[in-house]
C-alpha cells in the first residue's frame, strides 16, 4: 500500500539555518522538500528561484518538489530542472496552454504537476488530470505562509481523487495550505497522498519530531 508523504515546505524554515534543519526534516523522515516560487507578479510575494534551489540541492537527496507560482512558466522549466527539481507543478491559471506545459516539462524527464487555487473550479484542470504524475489542490490563498485551512476545500480534495482513482490512480494528490496535526487525518481521509506542511513544522522546536507526528497521523 501506498504510504503517504510529507513535505515541509521550505518557506517556512530559517534560511540562516538551512543545513541543520535539512538535517532535522531528514531525521524525521521527510519524504519531499516543497519549494514556493514566487515571482510578485501571479502571486504578491517573492521568494527564491533556480539559484537558490541549486545551492540547496547540494544539502540533501531528498526529491525536490517545486510548486511554480509564477507568470510565463514556460521560459523557465529548463531551469528549474538543471537546479535539481524533480517534481515541477505549475498553476493553471498562469499557463494558457496547459497541456503543451505539461508535455514539456514530461520531456525534461521530470514529473509534471498541476493545480489551481481556491476558488478555481476543477474543471479547468479535468482535462489533464490524465497526463500528470501530482495533481495539487491549494488550500489557502497562494502567496504567504501561515494561513489557516480553507474548510470547503476539501470537497475539492475528494472530487480530484475520484477523478483519479479511475482514470490516472498512479497520480500524487497534494495539498499544501494550513495543513497541521489537527486536520491533517480528514485531509487524507478526503483523498490526499502527498501533505504540505510549514509552519507546523517548522514553528516547532523540534522539527524532527514535528515531521514524524505529521506522518504518524498521516498513515495511521
Amino acid at each position: 500500500m501506498k504510504k503517504n508523504k510529507i513535505a515541509p515546505s521550505i518557506l517556512s524554515a530559517d534560511f540562516a539555518n538551512l543545513p541543520k534543519q535539512i538535517r532535522e526534516l531528514e531525521k524525521g523522515g521527510a519524504d519531499w522538500i516543497h519549494l514556493d516560487v514566487m515571482d510578485g507578479h501571479f502571486v504578491p510575494n517573492i521568494t527564491f528561484g533556480p539559484p537558490f534551489i541549486a545551492s540547496l540541492r547540494k544539502l540533501t537527496k531528498l526529491p525536490f518538489d517545486a510548486h511554480l507560482m509564477i507568470s510565463n512558466a514556460d521560459a523557465y522549466l529548463g531551469k528549474f530542472v538543471e537546479a535539481g527539481c524533480n517534481v515541477i507543478t505549475v498553476h493553471a491559471e498562469a499557463c494558457p496552454h496547459l497541456y503543451r506545459t505539461i508535455q514539456t516539462i514530461k520531456k525534461y524527464g521530470v514529473k509534471a504537476g498541476v493545480t489551481l487555487n481556491p476558488a478555481t473550479p476543477v474543471a479547468m484542470i479535468e482535462e489533464v488530470l490524465t497526463e500528470v504524475d501530482l495533481a495539487l489542490v491549494m488550500t489557502v490563498e497562494p502567496g504567504f505562509g501561515g494561513q489557516e485551512f480553507i474548510e470547503n476545500q476539501l470537497l475539492k480534495i475528494a472530487t480530484i481523487s475520484e477523478i483519479l482513482q479511475y482514470h490516472n490512480p498512479e497520480c500524487e494528490l497534494e495539498v499544501d495550505g494550513g495543513v497541521t496535526e489537527n486536520n491533517i487525518a480528514e485531509i487524507v481521509d478526503a483523498g490526499a497522498t502527498v501533505l504540505v506542511a510549514g509552519n507546523s513544522i517548522f514553528g516547532r522546536k523540534n522539527i524532527t519530531q514535528a515531521v514524524k507526528n505529521l506522518k504518524k497521523i498521516a498513515n495511521t
